[in-house]
């Protein structure tokens, strides 16, 4: 067994599970003690350094400590970035025409293909690890750069690798339906029998992935093909997220309800009968203002109508070589505050216990409790508020996941 380690500190900001939605806790002058991969205890200092004297004592008193960040929506097993099309973006090109002209997604696609196994696992290993620093401790990892069976399995068998190599928990997801890959562009029927008879059952049974999503939306998968793929990936015991409501309010929302999805994603288009269906059916709405952002959209997901309405609004970084190429939560956090308007205290819940809740993992991360794993970061902040305030700055000074330090600014 581990020594045990007391973190003496500034003070504790987190979450609380059985608290109201965006309650944060935040308790000055406090400590935590750590044993093995878990939160042995919160208190004062002194009460800890008595009831633990052997502990080994690491003195963090001029920082707050956080939950790490949960990020519950990540595309990091591609091989080219696509920096050209920013700057066409910013010519005047749309991401729709973009896509439409054979650049988008189905570029990547073509790269990963020509990539050697070996060379996709290097760059997915060190674009996982820049998420470290920012504060990271979790990400929901998503292949569909492939879109072949052998390639989708290989997408998913590098998740796996990554994970034994760098000290952050990933939680994989099979996303084979993101899009038509070219070979399929005449007869969509067939990619979408491969995807159901060939390639959702040969994840499952290989167990590489917790959930299964899909791009729901206009040119890509309908509503019909979606629920047609989800229901495969459910009656293979994967668990279902859905890209939904993104470019056009297609009702994607709505079928997230319909099939018990445990999230719906992006939802800039969301309709109001859809946000009451999500809130009815316990969808976590996951939302991606990065996206927006880098997209150079004037349209955010309308956040304030959720809280308003109740629903646990989690915040993700959507990292991808496209749409939204960031690992950092906290810039994220920035956007959610100036963009949708979310206050700072809703963001940080959005960041790590709603983020958590989207991943089916609030038992055990999102939130600094006594039992929960050990997953902790030490900003350099005066309150909670800087956090999103000094914009594009990254306060991390030490992350600690599993108990165990894994990153610390010199």
């Amino acid at each position: 067994m581990k020594q045990k380690i007391v973190f003496n500190l500034k003070g504790i900001i987190t979450p609380i599970s059985n608290q109201s939605l965006f309650q944060l806790l935040v308790k000055e002058n406090s400590a935590i003690a750590i044993e093995s991969d878990h939160i042995l205890a919160i208190d004062q200092p002194e009460r800890l350094f008595r009831q633990y004297p052997s502990a080994e004592k690491i003195d963090g008193h001029q920082y707050w400590a956080l939950p790490g960040y949960v990020d519950p929506h990540t595309h990091p097993v591609f091989y080219k970035t696509r920096e050209e099309e920013f700057e066409m973006r910013l010519q005047g090109k749309t991401y729709e025409e973009i896509a439409a002209a054979g650049g988008g997604i189905r570029k990547s696609v073509r790269a990963f293909r020509q990539a050697s196994f070996d060379e996709l696992l290097e760059l997915t290993r060190q674009r996982i690890e820049e998420f470290i620093p920012c504060g990271t401790t979790t990400i929901e990892a998503k292949s569909g750069y492939g879109l072949t069976l052998q390639d989708e399995i290989k997408s998913l068998q590098i998740l796996k690798q990554v994970a034994r190599m760098v000290p952050i928990t990933i939680i994989p997801t099979f996303l084979g339906a993101h899009e038509i890959p070219d070979e399929y562009r005449q007869n969509r029927e067939k990619y979408i029998e491969l995807l159901i008879k060939e390639m959702i059952p040969a994840v499952a049974a290989e167990k590489l992935a917790v959930f299964c999503d899909i791009f729901t939306e206009k040119n890509v998968f309908s509503i019909e093909e979606s629920e047609r793929i989800l229901m495969a990936a459910r009656d293979h015991g994967l668990q279902l997220k859905l890209h939904a409501d993104e470019l056009s309010p297609l009702g994607g929302a709505e079928l997230a309800a319909r099939v018990k999805a445990v999230s719906a994603d992006h939802l800039l288009n969301v309709s109001d009968q859809g946000i009451h269906a999500m809130k009815e059916a316990g969808v976590i709405p996951v939302l991606l203002p990065g996206t927006a952002f880098f997209l150079g959209k004037n349209q955010y997901a309308p956040a304030r109508k959720m809280i308003e309405l109740g629903l646990p609004v989690a915040l993700a970084t959507d990292y991808n070589p496209g749409s939204s190429f960031t690992q950092n939560m906290n810039i994220i956090l920035s956007i959610a505050c100036t963009q949708m308007k979310m206050l700072p205290a809703e963001t940080i819940c959005a960041a790590t216990l709603h983020a958590a809740r989207a991943v089916k993992h609030e038992k055990n991360l999102g939130s600094l409790e006594v039992g929960k794993k050990a997953d902790i970061v030490l900003h350099d902040i005066p309150n909670f508020r800087y956090i999103p305030y000094h914009y594009g700055m990254n306060h991390v000074r030490m992350v600690i996941r599993h108990g165990e330090i894994v990153y610390q600014k010199n």
